[in-house]
Order: structure tokens, then C-alpha cells, then sequence
């Protein structure tokens, strides 16, 4: 099994050095190098990529930056010659975190470190369905079957869930895209219920995890049969 990763940093003889490591690696494939965090974000739309091997310290968009930027980034193991950027890192859950120069020794522990991740992530996959989204400019992630309902928020929509409440910076209409049809329904222009969930309904309410929501007139035969097919 092989991690597809890349590079990204701004120093061509550090890229070089760290791509002879990866090339080294039984378990890394190298698919591409970048310098910049520009390059990168044009560069992800067009590969499937497990693991970042990220520069802090760049011109213009530095590391961390980048990081905020990506809506969904794969796993990262950053890397600096400067040890106080140690704490922040972990704030952006990354999967560990390098001093240059790299030792070998160091640089195999870190990707031990991304392998066994990579596998537990994917066991989850098997096991439930989740998102990554975007909050207080961190990455949460939100297991599908925790959502009880959508409520937009003017600008912003809040996940209501049995692990809290989460507010994300998004249009209903764009969040509603990301979710399984047969397990939501949007039953109300402010509103999206985890059909799951639902306990029971009228004309006017739904019944949701203990609370009431709106019902759109126009929405009860749709949500009469969604909830019939599950």
C-alpha cells in the first residue's frame, strides 16, 4: 500500500532532499512537487492526494495559510527549521510535524505515523459516512448518522448534532449537495432533516431528536414517502 503524496516547498534543494526520501519509501509514491501554495491548490484539483509534505515557511501563502484555504486536505506533515511553530501546528491536526534537517530515522517514524492513520481512516469508511467541514477555520469532521437536522443561519448554517452544534460559513443549497439524498430532506427553505431522525410529523412540524422543526406545506408528501423508503 502507497500513500500518493507531494512537496511543497519553496527551496528546490530541500524539495529534492525530501523527494530522495520519498522515493526511498516503500510506502509513498510521489506524484508531484510544488514551490508554492498557489501551485498546490490548482495542483489538488486534479490528483487524488493522500499526503502533504508541507513547508512552513514560504513567500507570500506560508504553510499554515494554505492549510486555512483547503476545504478538505489530506493529511500533512509539515516541515521548518523553526521548533516555535511546533504548538500551532497540532491546532491544524496535522499528522506530525518535521525539523530540517531531516533525519531518516525521524522521517520513517512520521510516515509509520500517516500509514496507520490512512488505515484507521479507511476503516471508518467502512464503518460510517462523514464530511469535513470548515469551522472557526479549522477542519472538523461530522459523522452523517450524528446529524439531526440543517438550520440555515443567514450567511451561515449550524449542523445540529448528538456531539453539539456546528457552525460552518455555507448556503443551504450548497450544503444540502453534499449530503446522501435518501438519508436527508430538505423540508423547509431554512431547514434539513436527517430522515433518520425524524420521530414523527404533521402538516406543520416535524418531529426531530426530541424537537420541533417547520414543515413546508408543499413538503409533506415528499417527506411521507422519503421516510417510507428508508
Amino acid at each position: 500500500m502507497k500513500l500518493k503524496c507531494i512537496i511543497v516547498d519553496d527551496s528546490s534543494m530541500q524539495r529534492t532532499a525530501i523527494a530522495r526520501l520519498v522515493n526511498n519509501h516503500p510506502n509513498l509514491a510521489l506524484v508531484a512537487e510544488y514551490s508554492n501554495a498557489i501551485e498546490v491548490k490548482n495542483g489538488l484539483k486534479n490528483y487524488d492526494i493522500d499526503l502533504i509534505f508541507l513547508d512552513v515557511e514560504m513567500p507570500i501563502i506560508n504553510g499554515f495559510d494554505l492549510l486555512e484555504s483547503l476545504d478538505n486536505p489530506p493529511q500533512v506533515i509539515l516541515i521548518t527549521g523553526n521548533p516555535d511553530y511546533a504548538l500551532k501546528a497540532f491546532d491544524y491536526n496535522v499528522t506530525d510535524y518535521l525539523y530540517k534537517p531531516i533525519s531518516l530515522v525521524r522521517f520513517d517514524a512520521s510516515v509509520k505515523r500517516a500509514v496507520a492513520k490512512y488505515e484507521q481512516i479507511n476503516k471508518l469508511d467502512e464503518e460510517e459516512e462523514y464530511i469535513f467541514v470548515k469551522s472557526n477555520l479549522r477542519q472538523r469532521k461530522v459523522v452523517l448518522s450524528d446529524i439531526n437536522w440543517v438550520e440555515a443561519l443567514g450567511d451561515y448554517i449550524k449542523l445540529v448534532t448528538t456531539e453539539g452544534n456546528v457552525v460552518i460559513l455555507s448556503t443551504m443549497k450548497s450544503f444540502e449537495q453534499k449530503l446522501p439524498k435518501d438519508k436527508f430532506l430538505r423540508i423547509h427553505k431554512s431547514y434539513i432533516v436527517n430522515l433518520e431522525k425524524v420521530e414523527k410529523f404533521n402538516t406543520k412540524k416535524v418531529e426531530v431528536a426530541g424537537t420541533s422543526v417547520p414543515l413546508s406545506r408543499n413538503k409533506k408528501t415528499e417527506l411521507a414517502e422519503a421516510l417510507y423508503n428508508i
